[in-house]
């Protein structure tokens, strides 16, 4: 399990400014549902004085990503758009007091978010739709130019620290060899080397079955139930539950059920089933409600 710093755990458990800002007049949306991850930052400008007043903010995904989208929020109130556009995506984890490596994915979410927004109350297109570079990782839909981009900011130098700030790479392998290459571009500017042992190694289940890539089907479904039934516990302990209701290529779908059914945290309890599947079965995986499979 990641080991959370108390600033992420207080700002998950208890969001500053969530929610849509009344009367905004910037608006950045990033990300997307069939991803997994997806914000939508609104923000209040005066117009005389280009300062933020207010910013809010509404998500679908993790813990972290609750925690980055509010730490950015309180870091950009007050601010002029110009200040505000200096903000780096470390700036929220630092804010947080530091994210797991895993999850630096959200803090870069956020700074998009921050970038669209601005943009939009500017009047400028900006663009979040791969015209601009070639789609890397089909999986999280991630391109090439915010690959760069972010390790440029990062100074990342693996793959896996790619995975971590962007998501690419980090379902399944077959986008690693792109990265490498935007890796050792990036790299030979500044005399370093690209080293290819850095690449996330394949997920490897704990049983006898061998890899959980390449399992069949029958034994993909056994070990999605059984990442469910390891969940099932802590949403019990707070009076709620969840059953795997059907498993349909890359869609998985649960029934809400107990107290979780009306929760207003159901999206991010499914971001987070989401997250723990991903990472088990080594592919990308969608959690959605049973009441969205499609009617015959």
């Amino acid at each position: 399990m990641w080991d959370y710093s108390e600033t992420v755990k207080e700002h998950f458990y208890n969001p500053r400014n969530s929610g849509a800002v009344a009367n905004a007049n910037a608006t950045g949306d990033v990300g997307s549902l069939s991803c997994g991850d997806a914000l939508r930052l609104t923000l209040k400008v005066n117009p005389a004085t280009e300062i933020i007043e207010e910013a809010g903010f509404q998500t679908f995904g993790c813990g972290s990503a609750i925690a980055s989208s509010s730490a950015l929020t309180e870091i950009i109130k007050g601010m002029t758009l110009e200040d505000a556009l200096k903000v780096s995506n470390q700036d929220i984890a630092d804010y947080l007091d530091g994210l797991p490596p895993e999850k630096m994915h959200c803090s870069v979410m956020g700074r998009e978010a921050l970038q669209a927004a601005i943009a939009d109350y500017k009047g400028e297109e900006w663009k979040d739709d791969h015209e601009e570079g070639a789609l890397i990782c089909k999986c999280f839909a991630v391109d090439e130019v915010l690959i760069e981009e972010t390790i440029r900011a990062n100074d990342l130098t693996t793959v896996e620290q790619v995975a971590n700030y962007t998501k690419a790479g980090g379902g399944c392998s077959s986008c690693h060899e792109g990265i490498e290459e935007i890796l050792t571009r990036v790299m030979a500017e500044t005399g370093a080397s690209f080293d290819p042992e850095s690449a996330p190694k394949p997920v490897v289940d704990s049983t006898p079955e061998a890899l959980v890539v390449g399992m069949t089907g029958v034994q993909r479904i056994r070990k999605i139930d059984q990442v469910i039934e390891g969940l099932r516990p802590m949403l019990q302990a707070d009076a709620g539950d969840v059953e795997l209701v059907e498993v349909m290529e890359d869609k998985v779908f649960v029934n809400m059920k107990g107290a979780c059914m009306d929760c207003q945290m159901a999206s991010v309890t499914l971001g987070g089933i989401q997250e723990k599947l991903v990472e088990e079965l080594g592919e990308f995986i969608r959690v959605l409600p049973a009441s969205q499979m499609a009617k015959p």
